[in-house]
């Protein structure tokens, strides 16, 4: 459960107040669609939370009205810093959008509007509903007129703007294995059709197999020849990570013994590739006839191909019979490579690379908003240590 509590401000960015907090089913903070549909405001972004990271809580968001109030307004009970964007009118220089430079253009007063005027120049569609809105994205579920979906429209801060061209370079290798891609717009728009199905989530071996055998074409075209759209993280950066080491034993020693373990995964022979940053089976439609398709492709670079296989079978009871089976076909990729081998040395690296993430998030999105990731930072470092102590 979450209690909600929403401010509310019109269109020009007018505080009109808050409602009284009410409770929705779901814990997660980016979750907004029931928000949305008991209110009919946009929710735009996070404001307050009264504990230090998500789920459940009470939660505090900043919301949009251009109809009817949605119910009693009371005045503000917290008090907000500047950089929230709630001066009154008179005050600000421009909309709340200018108040704080890392904000998502989705995340500003008139933000949702834009974005789904510009979604209409492109498909025709009934109705919109706000799906989930937070510092790594906004979704929104466009449907006909029997409320059947018809496409999404995802929208991505400015670190993600690749992935528009991400999806259709995968799906010229892999074809139907991304989401369609029908347009793609400024500020990180991008529309794309719908796929029926559920996601991956709690999925099995059979499932992570079949997914990793649908992706491994994929990186095999790729090696060594990553275009340069897509991030390079080849090498990482573990400055941040210095500032941890009284607080998490062993980290220190691990940091250090990094140079060496990169040189044995790099002694294993596989070739760098794309890496889809964040492949795990909630990430993946299953489709009714079966069919995959790979989801949420901001988060892909270049890098090493363990980086995702780990990933998929980070949870699996059975992740040994997965990865014997990813390491066979590397094995035929690249005669005479040690992918089995490459795959447990990164295990603490793969961790690495996920504090790493994580405080690339924490360095470009706005204050407010860093409760959803600045847990995860000191918890990725733990893990990495724990996966070379074993």
């Amino acid at each position: 459960m979450r209690t909600v509590t929403l401010v509310l401000v019109d269109p020009s960015g007018e505080v009109l107040g808050e409602l009284p907090p009410f409770e929705v089913t779901t814990p997660w903070w980016q979750e907004v669609g029931e928000i949305a549909s008991r209110t009919g405001v946009q929710v735009l972004r996070l404001l307050h939370a009264d504990r230090p990271a998500p789920p459940g809580g009470h939660v505090t968001y900043l919301a949009e009205v251009s109809g009817p109030i949605p119910g009693a307004l009371q005045a503000l009970t917290l008090a907000y810093p500047a950089s929230a964007g709630l001066a009154p009118a008179a005050a600000r220089d421009d909309s709340p959008g200018s108040a704080q430079p890392h904000r998502a253009a989705y995340a500003a007063v008139g933000g949702p509007a834009a974005t789904l005027a510009w979604a209409a120049r492109h498909i025709d569609y009934a109705a919109a509903r706000q799906q989930r809105t937070w510092n790594l994205s906004a979704i929104w579920r466009l449907d006909d007129a029997g409320g059947e979906p018809v496409a999404w429209i995802k929208q991505v801060p400015s670190f993600f703007v690749h992935e528009a061209e991400a999806l259709p370079m995968v799906d010229s290798v892999a074809p139907g294995l991304v989401p369609p891609l029908l347009a793609a717009g400024t500020h990180g728009r991008m529309l794309l059709g719908h796929r029926p199905g559920e996601d991956g989530y709690g999925a099995g071996a059979e499932v992570c197999d079949r997914i990793a055998a649908a992706f491994h074409p994929v990186q095999e075209h790729f090696a060594g020849r990553v275009p340069v759209v897509v991030p390079d993280r080849r090498g990482i950066d573990l400055t941040f990570a210095r500032a941890f080491e009284e607080r998490i034993p062993g980290l220190g020693k691990l940091l250090d013994d990094v140079p060496r373990r990169l040189a044995e995964v790099a002694a294993c022979g596989l070739p760098d590739t794309l890496v889809h940053g964040d492949l795990h089976p909630g990430n993946v439609r299953i489709g009714p006839d079966a069919r995959l398709t790979i989801m949420d492709w901001g988060d892909c670079y270049a890098g090493h191909p363990a980086l995702d296989i780990l990933r998929l079978t980070e949870r699996l009871e059975d992740a040994e019979a997965v990865l014997r089976q990813w390491a066979y076909r590397w094995e035929l990729s690249v005669p005479g490579s040690e992918p089995r081998r490459a795959a447990e040395l990164m295990r603490p690296m793969a961790a690495l690379w996920a504090a790493e993430t994580y405080a690339r998030f924490l360095a470009a999105i706005e204050p407010a908003e860093h409760p959803y990731h600045a847990a995860d930072v000191p918890e990725r470092l733990a893990a990495a240590v724990d996966a070379a102590q074993t």
